[in-house]
């Protein structure tokens, strides 16, 4: 069983079926999964998007108005919203947590420290990290991965909406191929839908491995943490 865990949500995930907004029945499902595996020892830091909210490229690109910086801005500050609305779910579900955010919000969250997060992981809290890594240009995908390092988790785990990655896009080609296994070149090489490059390098640079899976059927997330044969492993080897 990992130990310590990093788990990336995006925020389309706390959107439900329409990927937007907060949808309380998938905020409910995703904070019983989360206190489960919690309940079983495991350290767990979330790290949340914005997506549901906003996007920053997407807007930039498609309002010719904003500047992209500007843009990623508004999207760490939609984070600090998703985090804020995770953290009254897990604690009025009896979870202790903290919100700290890489982006200062001092009258809502805790700045990001990495040696007080790891305190928190050390003392059984729930930390959900917002707020990006604090600069526009990188994703929020890129924030798991550098959190992880940082705090020492031992897997990254992808919750998305499909079962692992796949060969094409499995929403629009039935007959797209699962991975049980990748390499980070074959990801990057291939450049598969898995998370951005980014991410990606920095993982494969610190042998970090990545666990894609999908957060649709319930108790998936203790079977991620069991290392169960769910979903899609990334790691050195195929």
């Amino acid at each position: 069983m990992y130990k310590r865990i990093i788990l990336k949500l995006s925020g389309e995930m706390l959107g439900g079926e329409a990927g937007k907004g907060l949808d309380t029945a998938a905020l409910a499902s995703i904070c019983e999964q989360v206190i489960e595996v919690t309940k079983m020892g495991v350290e767990t830091a979330v790290v949340i998007g914005g997506g549901n909210i906003m996007r920053g490229e997407k807007a930039a690109q498609q309002s010719g108005l904003l500047h992209r910086a500007t843009a990623d801005y508004m999207g760490m500050l939609a984070t600090v919203i998703n985090a804020l609305a995770l953290q009254d779910a897990l604690e009025s579900m009896g979870a202790e947590t903290r919100v700290m955010s890489a982006i200062k919000a001092e009258e809502v969250c805790e700045p990001y420290i990495r040696r007080k997060a790891l305190r928190h992981l050390e003392l059984k809290r729930i930390v959900i990290l917002a707020g990006g890594t604090g600069n526009p240009y990188f994703t929020t995908d890129t924030t798991a991965a550098l959190r992880a390092m940082e705090l020492k988790a031992e897997v990254l785990l992808k919750a998305t909406k499909v079962s692992g990655v796949f060969d094409s896009d499995p929403q629009k080609n039935p007959n797209a191929i699962k991975y049980d296994k990748l390499s980070y070149m074959k990801v990057l090489q291939d450049r598969l839908n898995v998370m951005d490059t980014t991410a990606i390098s920095l993982c494969m640079d610190n042998n970090l491995p990545i666990l894609v899976f999908s957060l649709k059927e319930p108790g998936n997330i203790r079977r991620a943490v069991m290392k169960e044969n769910i979903g899609t492993i990334v790691s050195g080897a195929e």
